[in-house]
């Protein structure tokens, strides 16, 4: 497997340079001093993985993993870096890991061997062609990847930094903002509250809850999720129209 290795800072790149010799299996096939060149030399190398620190010059890691994640070339991304203070944006850029420094050849070669597995950017590639939806969404259950049918999707409900997806058969964790995930499911998903976005076509209505609020009901499934104040004009909205379809 190339690696590429990309730090503003010589003395870290020499020491990755030094670690990788000692890991079997992975060969250093260059570096770069910023983003910038990492996106570059990503399309020039073309290495399977790159090793990225955050905090760099004329472009930091975060702005050069998401661009790398819309090449053609889609290698995997580790970041290194010597801040923790990153944690959240860097879970929504493709990378797949995020190692703190220094850097050792144990956690090293762990991220590296994951890594090896088709990675985020890969997936979404074969996710999502150009601008249309996407027909499967990407989440990692134990140590398998799946690829679930958006039809299956009954809702997606963020709590903190994590997105849970309940589809049919269960629900998994994704790494993917409310936010992106309702501009891309605008036709088919309705937001009903600020962390919460249901499958229109799996809703079975809207009830009165013990707390005298509003919840949606699933067909099913046992679940119910609240519906804000804000939010309740659309919801009735949209439940209305569903009905009116269904009885056409």
């Amino acid at each position: 497997m190339k690696v590429l290795v990309v730090d503003d800072e010589p003395l870290a790149r020499e020491r990755l340079q030094r670690i990788l010799s000692d890991i079997e299996g992975y060969e250093w096939v260059g570096e770069a001093g910023n983003g910038k060149e990492a996106i570059q030399k990503t399309e020039t190398l073309e290495p399977d993985i790159v090793l990225m620190d955050i905090r760099m010059p004329v472009m930091d890691g975060l702005d050069a993993a998401h661009e790398i994640g819309e090449l053609q070339i889609r290698p995997a991304i580790i970041f290194t870096t010597a801040f923790s203070d990153h944690a959240l944006e860097a879970f929504d850029t493709p990378a797949e890991d995020y190692l703190l420094k220094p850097i050792r050849k144990e956690k090293l070669e762990k991220a590296l061997n994951s890594a090896v597995t088709p990675n985020k950017a890969q997936l979404r590639q074969a996710e999502q062609k150009d601008n249309e939806e996407r027909t499967h969404v990407c989440t990692t259950i134990g140590n398998t990847v799946k690829l679930i049918p958006v039809d299956s999707i009954l809702y997606f409900h963020a709590e903190h930094k994590y997105v849970t997806l309940r589809y049919t058969e269960g629900s998994a964790l994704i790494e993917e903002p409310l936010k992106k995930l309702e501009q891309e499911f605008s036709s088919s998903f309705l937001r009903i509250h600020r962390n919460a976005l249901v499958a229109i076509k799996h809703v079975a209505g809207m009830a009165r809850s013990k707390t005298n609020g509003n919840v949606i009901t699933f067909n099913g499934a046992d679940d119910v999720l609240e519906v804000s104040r804000r939010h309740l004009p659309l919801v009735r909205k949209a439940l209305r129209i569903k009905g009116e379809h269904q009885t056409d």
